[in-house]
């Protein structure tokens, strides 16, 4: 095997990543898959985890599928338990699953404040509370936290609990970096712009919402979830490992403006 190839392999590793069902999480799963990684998907469609489960399996690796709500509370430990009970560790953690709920601020519901914030950053912080002692006994992780464009780095109009949910994300981030990297634990957030995920097509694709946000982006287009995955492979394996407390954009330029 070549070098380069085994600087970026995930061959014997365990990789738990959350909103597995669909999307960007699917992408995810099947890339780190092709890889070498083992998954533990977790999300709350039992019809996705199942098609994700016979995806994977497919590729020659084993799949845990773990049906969990991460609006709760109690969910990244029930996570944690099942990955840990089952396989022993977690060597990469993507914290990928989220919501969005747009609407203008002075319309904006506490409900749908709360519900963001839980899912997007309550939960990514619990499961990494609860995954991260196992990473620091063992002095090696990977944490990928799937964060957005629309966060501390630029705003979008009707995206207040969502930019604020994911900027909050990336200050996580960098103190996951700053508390772990002493252990040889790797925190990194991806920042994409629109992808067109069924979540991104149903935000951006009524052209009169998706054409103004196209115009701001110089490669014309939009993401795909599998350019999210790449880069989620590339900050998984040893080729990222001095990569760290990072928040990498994956916009088309849309930020060189």
């Amino acid at each position: 095997m070549a070098e380069f190839i085994e600087r970026f392999s995930l061959t014997g590793k365990i990789a738990v990543v959350t909103g597995a069902s669909k999307g960007i999480g699917t992408a995810i799963c099947a890339v780190l898959a092709d890889a070498g990684a083992d998954i533990a998907a977790v999300a709350r469609d039992a019809a996705g985890l199942a098609a994700v489960k016979a995806m994977v399996e497919g590729k020659g690796r084993r799949c845990l599928v773990i049906a969990a709500d991460l609006a709760r509370v109690d969910a990244a430990r029930a996570i944690a338990d099942a990955v840990l009970g089952e396989w022993g560790r977690a060597d990469i953690l993507v914290n990928n699953a989220g919501i969005a709920r747009n609407a203008p601020l002075v319309e904006a519901t506490l409900e749908d404040w709360e519900l963001t914030q839980a899912v997007n950053l309550r939960a990514p912080f619990l499961l990494a509370q609860a995954l991260a002692p196992q990473m620091i006994a063992r002095k090696a992780g990977k944490i990928i936290n799937i964060s957005s464009q629309t966060s501390s780095i630029v705003a979008l109009v009707d995206h207040g609990a969502y930019a604020a949910s994911k900027g909050g994300l990336n200050a996580l981030t960098k103190v996951m970096c700053a508390e772990w990297a002493q252990h040889n634990i790797q925190c990194n957030a991806i920042n994409p712009t629109v992808i067109l995920t069924p979540m991104g097509e149903q935000v951006w694709g009524p052209p009169e919402k998706g054409g103004p946000m196209l115009a701001k982006i110089p490669a014309g287009r939009f993401g795909k979830p599998v350019e999210v995955a790449d880069l989620c492979l590339f900050l998984a394996s040893a080729a990222s490992d001095m990569i760290n407390g990072e928040t990498i954009l994956i916009d088309g330029g849309y930020c060189a403006l």
